[in-house]
């Protein structure tokens, strides 16, 4: 990989680790690296490795938008329409709704694999 590319690789990767929130040493801590080694991959100075990448992605960065600059489809645009519903409905209810979904979800889940 080009210098170029490395420096253009690090940004945003940067840039989606501030989207996440995360601070350097939860990110790094996250992705099973050290605080030295993301600084090196942010700095273009080195390339983050595969393993680093998946662990990236669990965090919901979009490691496709970090490769190549291309933002991956929302994961929205990939829902069923039911599957769209239950999200907004679950996005507009309260915190004691949003419990109360996830228990009964999580209770439904468990009788079906159980």
């Amino acid at each position: 990989m080009s210098e170029k590319n490395r420096a253009a690789v690090g940004d945003r990767l940067r840039e989606e680790r501030d989207r996440t929130g995360l601070s350097q040493e939860q990110f790094a801590a996250a992705l099973d690296v050290s605080r030295r080694t993301l600084l090196a991959w942010e700095k273009g100075e080195q390339s983050p490795n595969a393993d680093a990448l998946v662990a990236a992605a669990d965090l919901g960065v979009d490691v496709l938008y970090v490769l190549v600059g291309q933002r991956a489809a929302p994961v929205e645009s990939r829902l069923t329409p039911d599957e769209a519903a239950l999200l907004d409905n679950y996005k507009h209810s309260d915190e004691e709704g949003r419990a109360a979904a996830r228990r009964v979800l999580s209770s439904l889940a468990k009788q079906k694999t159980g």
